[in-house]
C-alpha cells in the first residue's frame, strides 16, 4: 500500500511539474513564419514606406541573409495579422521575393499596439516632420487612454512617472520639450498638400506651425496664392496670415498681396547662375577660383572708384 501510495504521489508531482513547464512554455513568445499576404498594415500607420535606396539595400540584405529581426503583429479579427512593428521589413521582403517572414505574434489592445508601433519607428535616424507629428499625436492619445498603466509600454519609467502628465512623460521619452511636442502635433492640422511641402522643406517648421491655425478652406486658398505668386510664406508672413484669419479678414486677394511681397532675404541676395559666370572664365576655372577672381576684380573696381572720387 505504501509503495502504491508513493507511486501515486510521485505521479502527481510529475504531472504538476509538467503542467507548470507547459504553462511557462505557452507564455514564452515564439517566432513564427507567416505568409506576407496575411500581414496587413497597422491602421493609421503614419510612417511612409518608400521604395528608396535604403529600402533596396534592405531588400538585398534580406535576399542574402533573411529577416534578422522578427516583426511584431497581433491577430486581426477580420483574418490574418495586423503588423505592429516591421512595415519596412515586410515591404523589403516583398521586394526580395520572399513568401514569408519571421513574426512574433502578441495579443495587444489598441493603445499598447500604438505605443509599440510608434516607439519602434521613432528610433529611426531620419523622420519626416509629418511622420513625427502624427507619431507624437497617436502615442500621446494612447498614453492618455492608458493612464498610469505604464506596464504596457516599451519603455518603463518607474515610480518617477507618478503624478506626471502624459505629455510630460512623452517629452522625456523622446527627448523633446513639451512645447515642441505640441508644436509638432499642431502640424497634423495642415492639409496634406501643405504638409507635403513641409516634408519637402519648401515650408519651414515655424511658418508651418502658424499656418496650421488657418481654416482648411483658407489653407486651400493659400495654395492658390502660393502658386500664382510662386512663393512660400516666411515666418512673418505666416504670422500675419494667422492674425488676419483669426480676425476674420483673410481673403484670397489678401493672401496674394502678402505672398507677392519681396522678402528681406530676397532683397539682400544676389544670385549669379553658373551659366552666366562661365561666359567670362576659362573652362579650367573651378568655382573657388572663379569666386577669388571676382573678389579681386571687385576690390580693384572699388579702389578705382575711390581714386576717381578723390580727384
Amino acid at each position: 500500500m505504501k509503495s502504491s501510495a508513493k507511486k501515486v504521489e510521485l505521479a502527481s508531482v510529475d504531472d504538476l511539474f509538467s503542467t507548470e513547464e507547459s504553462r511557462a512554455d505557452a507564455q514564452r513568445e515564439k517566432v513564427v513564419e507567416i505568409p506576407l499576404s496575411e500581414l496587413h498594415p497597422f491602421k493609421g500607420h503614419p510612417f511612409k514606406v518608400k521604395d528608396d535606396e535604403a529600402m533596396m539595400e534592405t531588400a538585398d540584405s534580406i535576399k542574402q541573409y533573411g529577416v534578422l529581426v522578427p516583426a511584431i503583429a497581433r491577430p486581426d479579427p477580420e483574418g490574418g495579422y495586423e503588423l505592429v512593428a516591421g512595415h519596412r521589413r515586410h515591404r523589403a521582403s516583398e521586394l526580395a521575393e520572399k513568401e514569408t517572414m519571421p513574426v512574433i505574434v502578441r495579443d495587444l489592445d489598441d493603445d499598447a499596439a500604438t505605443i509599440i508601433m510608434v516607439d519602434s519607428n521613432l528610433q529611426r535616424e531620419s523622420l519626416l516632420p509629418s511622420e513625427r507629428a502624427f507619431a507624437y499625436k497617436m502615442k500621446l492619445e494612447a498614453m492618455k487612454h492608458q493612464g498610469e498603466r505604464m506596464d504596457l509600454t516599451c519603455s518603463q519609467v518607474g515610480n518617477k512617472s507618478a503624478g506626471k502628465k502624459s505629455s510630460e512623460l512623452l517629452a522625456e521619452q523622446v527627448g523633446q520639450s513639451k512645447n515642441q511636442i505640441f508644436r509638432y502635433i499642431r502640424l497634423t492640422e495642415l492639409i496634406p498638400e501643405l504638409l507635403d511641402m513641409v516634408d519637402e522643406k519648401k515650408i519651414a517648421l515655424n511658418p508651418a506651425y502658424e499656418l496650421s491655425f488657418l481654416k482648411k478652406e483658407e489653407q486651400r486658398d493659400l495654395l492658390d496664392a502660393m502658386d500664382s505668386e510662386q512663393a512660400t510664406p516666411s515666418l512673418s508672413q505666416a504670422q500675419r496670415l494667422k492674425k488676419y484669419s483669426q480676425e476674420g479678414h483673410l481673403t484670397l486677394d489678401m493672401m496674394r498681396v502678402i505672398m507677392g511681397e519681396e522678402k528681406k532675404s530676397d532683397l539682400d541676395k544676389v544670385t549669379l547662375s553658373a551659366d552666366i559666370l562661365r561666359k567670362y572664365f576659362p573652362k579650367s576655372y573651378t568655382p573657388q577660383r572663379m569666386q577669388e577672381t571676382i573678389i579681386k576684380l571687385l576690390e580693384a573696381w572699388q579702389k578705382k572708384r575711390q581714386r576717381d572720387q578723390e580727384r
